[in-house]
């Protein structure tokens, strides 16, 4: 029987919230299941509904969470490396977040809804703009469109590595660090762009 006045509106958010992203870094999206959220929250598959609308409305905020995790997972290695190598750390930050977050991880991509909120778009736009910020400050640029574009090229590049070397693949192809082989793709990428001076448009 749902506790259905145990809990305030946002108390219930938060609540269904955690669990839902719990099962989720559990079972990964293909496994996730609304009615299990329920189960361990107490309540009933209809307050689920009601208060994020449907299962995608669960599990895409869940996913603008996981968006909100992973800035701030980069954001303290990059305070950790201080004046020192941040590019390697963003890799390493990129690479880090997916391995200790796999189910998170691949479900932030594997999930496809037609329409985000301004506000989720908005929370999931603070990685990119953390890439952008650094690859502005390695080439002395200033973080505008031009470097926002280069930036989410490079993430492309550092992505494909990471969702390889999550699966056999990478291995199948007879290499062994893909976060190296990833960190010197965008170093070439960047000493090609410092060269250049200024990035693709």
């Amino acid at each position: 029987m749902g506790r259905r006045s145990d809990h305030s509106r946002d108390e219930l958010h938060a609540l269904i919230l955690t669990a839902g992203a719990d099962l989720l870094a559990e079972v990964g999206l293909a496994g996730f299941s609304a009615r299990e959220v329920a189960r361990r929250v107490g309540y009933s598959i209809g307050t689920i509904h009601n208060v994020f609308g449907n299962t995608d409305g669960l599990i895409t905020a869940i996913n603008t969470r996981s968006f909100g995790l992973w800035a701030a997972w980069l954001d303290e290695r990059l305070a950790a490396a201080g004046d020192g190598d941040r590019i390697a750390a963003l890799v390493d930050g990129y690479f880090g977040f997916a391995r200790a977050n796999t189910g998170l991880w691949t479900a932030i991509f594997d999930h496809r809804l037609p329409q985000l909120s301004d506000a989720d778009h908005q929370a999931r736009g603070l990685l990119t703009q953390t890439v952008t910020t650094e690859i502005a400050r390695a080439l002395n640029r200033p973080a505008d469109e031009k470097t926002a574009a280069l930036a989410k090229s490079l993430v492309a590049i550092v992505h494909g590595h990471t969702t390889l070397s999550l699966s056999p693949t990478w291995a199948l192809m007879g290499e062994s660090s893909p976060d190296i082989a990833a960190l010197a793709r965008v170093r070439e990428v960047l000493a090609v762009q410092a060269t250049a001076g200024r990035p693709p448009s």
